[in-house]
């Protein structure tokens, strides 16, 4: 399944050791597959790193976040469901201009 599901408020992918290599797991191949097909970017946080969506079939935002980013890369992603009040607060210049 890929497609988010209205009960859904997190997804948190994870890295995992295949045969010596590190790749993701099926969370954070999911979150990839919803960021580049699903989800609409808003915008990112001053700090570039966290990043504002909103999907398109319930109007509801997330935010890509990298919990764990004393890794390499800032960690896998993590998807996290947030109300208009948490989006608007975080992200007010971005609404300022583009969301309402």
């Amino acid at each position: 399944m890929l497609e988010l599901l209205t009960s859904e408020k997190e997804l948190i992918g994870k890295w995992i050791i295949r045969e010596n290599n590190i790749g993701g797991d099926a969370v954070l191949e999911r979150i990839e597959w919803l960021v580049k097909n699903r989800l609409e970017k808003i915008g990112t946080d001053e700090s570039g790193w966290d990043t504002l969506f909103q999907d398109p079939s319930d109007g509801r935002f997330w935010e890509r976040i990298y919990p764990d980013s004393y890794m390499q890369g800032g960690g896998p992603p993590a998807l996290i469901c947030l109300s208009v009040d948490e989006a608007r607060r975080k992200y007010s210049d971005l609404f300022k201009s583009t969301v309402d």
